[in-house]
């Protein structure tokens, strides 16, 4: 059960970087390539598309995780990254701005990818499940 924790909270890692990587470099992309900007990535479906993703696998991981090693904390601060993505996604870019979207969008993801770190090194510290002899 522990390297199945381990390998959703390294896939939770890498999508919620995904996300941090996408705000980052996509306007930085489309101003270069300004055909870009008529692709999926600057659609908001990719950002639907993303939550959908991380939101499951973050609250499958984090959750199974806070099961073995006790620690609530972990699995909190993962929901409080999950519900600023979430948040974020309703109110968009009308109330915040393009540029508070972004950074928004930035730190609830790596609010999301520290829940999943302390996850994985609280389970690993605590050997959740050892192995079999």
């Amino acid at each position: 059960m522990q390297d199945l924790i381990a390998k959703v909270d390294k896939a939770a890692v890498g999508l919620s970087l995904l996300c941090v990587v996408h705000c980052l470099v996509t306007p930085v992309a489309i101003v270069m390539l300004p055909a870009l900007g008529s692709t999926f990535f600057e659609d908001e479906r990719f950002h639907y598309l993303l939550l959908f993703l991380v939101l499951p696998t973050s609250l499958f991981s984090l959750g199974l995780g806070c099961r073995r090693h006790g620690h609530f904390e972990i699995l909190i601060t993962g929901i409080i990254g999950l519900l600023m993505l979430f948040l974020i996604i309703i109110v968009g870019e009308e109330v915040l701005g393009e540029t508070g979207e972004k950074i928004s969008t930035v730190v609830g993801a790596l609010i999301i990818a520290l829940a999943h770190v302390r996850n994985f090194k609280a389970c690993r510290d605590k050997n959740c499940n050892p192995p079999k002899k």
